[in-house]
């Protein structure tokens, strides 16, 4: 610091300071000789005791020593003597010093009107980078100083404002007796990961979760999607989130097309004897499914076992074709819109389903069933556009709609089929089905299957609430619930709903009372007409499809969480594993109180997401990643979508029903702060590295195949190094990178959200093939079907598409390319050898 600046600082201060029991006072003056001219000089230090005056012999003493001080101070200055003029005051309460410094001889003769002058010899100039070092130490102290007492001052007095000392001291007891009841609790300025645990789980354990209860009756019971009871429920969880004060609240309303019983014309199943007119009804059903093609059908009745592809297969080998029959199926394993689509692949009539007791023990055998039969999720009447109100739709129909009527059936009317007077043949013992089980149909003994659902226009509505982020308020993490349910749907959609709504009122109590700060948003859904495929879920994506990629990055699916105790099972993206295994390590089992973190190899036993997950448009359609769990048993929740799907069957099956939406609770919430907690996005990209190995390896197998086809994996086996050699750079990048920096580390955040939206095909319509995601999709576009249809070339040469093929492979390997180039960043920072 140069002599101009402190010129200029002290003309600028001009101000007193405290030290010891005197107030020390610097003056400046104009100089116009000084060889700054138009500054201040250091003209005079007046120093002025605050107490009461002292003896002159120890006032001499201090003067000495200032003036000691600063001689020295300004020893490069050309200062020729010092004075110092002592006066007491009349009422004897304070001393008044003055010191005076000359910069030449004339200056110290015209000041000196005393008679008895003070010869000082001239002290020896200094270097003059020591004095402006000396100078800039005092300055610098003086001004840390300062800073530090009026950030205390700040920090202690925030509501009255910092008051000097006397002040305070006058106010010392007045303070003292209103400080408790007027003091605001300081919360700290960044809470970090076993803080913000801590106050979650503590306030997570005073929950009882009487709501799952709640939600289980009047006036929320039955709440059918777009019903005034569904309306009903979506209001108060509205008004629940206003009083919870999120940032944000609102609603979307969508008009879809779902599928209910005719009024006019019951669904029936009958049995109709080949050579004559008598018919004998078996049921006239309660339930139905959804989506069903309006028709009446006639035939043979062929058991098919759950209805997978490989029975079918099978059936062949038991000399039961199901060409041009109708087929009876198990419930369980596979979705009821899956069993529908195998059965008319294999040119089946109509499909009959019920619950087999071997794997619903329910007592109650006339208990009727609810599903649908779209093989996809969404309105299926406007298949990948919105249906929002505004819209116009055009005549249009999901592929994923079933051509063939599709009925459920109870397990008495189930028994009654398969009675010896109408079915033959027990099924196979490896199937360990119900001993009443047969296989098919007595010759000259048909049934016959009608169905009369009608389509219904219904307006539902999305609810949602938003705790907006302190960092990156358009980056949001997404938790939803499905709220609708056929019956009561306790354990469907009451648990879900009631944990959506515990987390929401947590999290706004951390924002609001403990400081909490997420970086990034939370966004919390409560979606309609979920038992109709994820209407609600999917028509959100459809009419934020350009944008929710690029600023949702995760969604937590709620639906049936607690189905039972034994085992915690996880379905999810594999950029979520490394979260999901570290959430398990940290969560106990309420039950055994062993963590939930029980096998290392998990991830790899890990289910993908079933079509009628609301996780699974998500993941397959937007490309954002998805988990979703559950508490269950080895068996299926016995009274899903069925009248039972009570609170009193809820708990009696799980006693422990609290503790374990508790624990439920307390996964979900833990994953949403990690998720928000830190400006890095904690997404492991490179556990994609492990799927497209895998995926090579698949494709090794067949290379003599390729060979002989004119074709090679040179291509593959680069897009898969280059896609390794990107998530190793962007990991180098992580570990060089300034992580207080915003702008880099929203840029490689940027990068890693297009991992998962990357996997979407781009060579295939969204509309005609929604779900295009390479690995987790449906389609021919994906990994999976090129794997299947290179095995079709080897058991039958004459059912495979050489060409489609081809054109499998050269999709599938620009589309992990793209995906690759997308995680490197800038076209120029790409390197591969295409």
């Amino acid at each position: 610091m140069g002599m101009k600046s402190l010129l200029l600082f002290f003309d600028f201060l001009h101000c007193p300071f405290i030290l010891g029991p005197y107030n020390w006072t610097l003056k400046a003056r104009k100089d116009p000789e000084h060889p700054l001219s138009g500054h201040s000089r250091l003209s005079a230090l007046v120093v002025t005791s605050g107490s009461k005056p002292t003896s002159s012999v120890w006032q001499r003493r201090m003067m000495d020593q200032a003036r000691s001080a600063i001689s020295n101070l300004f020893g490069g200055e050309s200062l020729s003597y010092t004075r110092f003029s002592l006066a007491r005051q009349v009422d004897g309460d304070n001393s008044h010093v003055e010191m005076k410094l000359a910069a030449d001889e004339e200056e110290n003769a015209d000041n000196n009107l005393g008679s008895h002058p003070a010869s000082v010899t001239k002290p020896r100039r200094f270097n003059s980078s020591i004095c402006y070092a000396a100078i800039a130490v005092i300055i610098f102290f003086l001004m840390g100083f300062m800073i530090g007492y009026l950030g205390y001052c700040k920090r202690a007095e925030a509501k009255a404002g910092c008051r000097g000392p006397q002040e305070t001291m006058s106010t010392e007891t007045e303070d003292t007796e209103t400080s408790e009841a007027d003091e605001v609790p300081e919360t700290p300025s960044h809470l970090f990961w076993g803080d913000l645990k801590n106050i979650f789980s503590q306030k997570l354990n005073t929950v009882d979760f009487s709501s799952i209860k709640r939600l289980s009756e009047n006036p929320y019971i039955p709440r059918e999607a777009g019903s005034q009871k569904d309306e009903n429920l979506a209001f108060f969880i509205e008004n629940q989130f206003r009083e919870f004060q999120l940032s944000k609240v609102w609603r979307d309303e969508h008009y879809i097309k779902t599928q209910v019983k005719g009024s006019s014309a019951q669904n029936s199943v009958s049995i109709v004897p080949v050579n004559g007119t008598t018919v004998s009804v078996v049921e006239r059903p309660q339930g139905y499914v959804a989506y069903s093609k309006a028709a009446t059908v006639t035939g043979k009745l062929v058991h098919a076992n759950f209805g997978t592809k490989a029975d079918f297969e099978s059936l062949n080998n038991l000399n039961s074709p199901v060409d041009g029959s109708l087929v009876i199926v198990r419930a369980g394993k596979i979705t009821f819109a899956e069993k529908v689509a195998n059965a008319e692949n294999f040119n089946a009539t109509g499909v009959l389903i019920y619950m087999d007791y071997a794997d619903f023990p329910v007592v109650e055998a006339e208990l009727p069933v609810f599903g649908h039969a779209h093989l996809g999720t969404g309105d299926p009447y406007t298949p990948g556009f919105p249906s929002f109100n505004h819209t116009q739709f055009p005549p249009s129909r999901s592929s994923g709609l079933p051509n063939i009527p599709v009925q459920t059936i109870s397990r008495s009317a189930a028994e009654q089929l398969f009675d010896p007077k109408n079915m033959e043949q027990d099924c196979p013992p490896p199937w360990k089905a119900d001993p009443s089980c047969k296989m098919q149909s007595l010759q000259g003994r048909n049934v016959k299957l009608t169905v009369n659902n009608v389509l219904k226009e219904t307006r539902i509505l999305n609810v949602f609430g938003v705790i907006k982020g302190f960092e990156e308020p358009d980056r949001y993490v997404v938790v939803g619930a499905q709220r609708d349910a056929w019956g009561t749907g306790a354990a469907k959609s009451s648990v879900g709903t009631a944990l959506l709504l515990e987390l929401a009122r947590i999290f706004s109590d951390m924002v609001l009372k403990d400081g909490f700060k997420p970086s990034r948003s939370i966004v919390f859904a409560s979606w309609s007409a979920g038992e109709f495929g994820a209407v609600g879920a999917t028509e959100w994506l459809e009419g934020y499809l350009s944008t929710l990629h690029l600023k949702a990055f995760t969604y937590i699916n709620l639906d049936k969480a607690v189905l039972g105790t034994k085992n915690f099972k996880v379905s999810a993206s594999p950029l979520l594993y490394l979260l999901i295994e570290k959430t398990m390590q940290d969560v106990r089992h309420p039950v055994t109180g062993l963590s939930l973190y029980r096998d290392s190899n998990w991830a790899n036993k890990a289910e993908k997401l079933s079509i009628d997950n609301a996780a699974f448009p998500f993941l397959a359609y937007s490309g954002i990643p998805a988990v979703s769990f559950c508490f269950c048993e080895d068996n299926d929740y016995p009274y899903l979508g069925t009248p039972k799907d009570t609170y009193e069957a809820l708990l009696e099956k799980i006693p422990q029903l609290n503790r374990m939406a508790r624990t439920a609770a307390e996964v979900a919430g833990q994953l949403v702060i990690r998720l928000t907690l830190d400006l890095e996005l904690n997404l492991d990209y490179e556990r994609y590295n492990d799927k497209i190995l895998s995926f090579v390896k698949d494709m090794t197998q067949f290379r003599a195949d390729i060979k002989e086809m004119g074709l090679n994996l040179q291509w593959l086996y680069s897009a898969r190094g280059d896609f390794f050699r990107a998530t190793s750079r962007l990991t180098t990048d992580f570990r060089n990178a300034e992580k207080a920096n915003r702008f880099i580390m929203r840029e490689m955040n940027d990068r890693i959200m297009k991992v998962e939206y990357h996997f979407l095909s781009p060579y295939v319509s969204p509309k005609d093939s929604p779900f295009r995601h390479i690995f987790w999709g449906s389609g021919p576009h994906t990994l999976s079907a090129l794997l299947e249809n290179l095995e079709l070339r080897r058991k039958n040469r004459d059912a495979f598409n050489e060409t489609l093929l081809r054109n499998q492979l050269a999709l599938a390997t620009w589309t992990l390319q793209g995906a690759a180039n997308a995680l490197t960043g800038d076209i120029w920072d790409i390197d591969n050898e295409f």
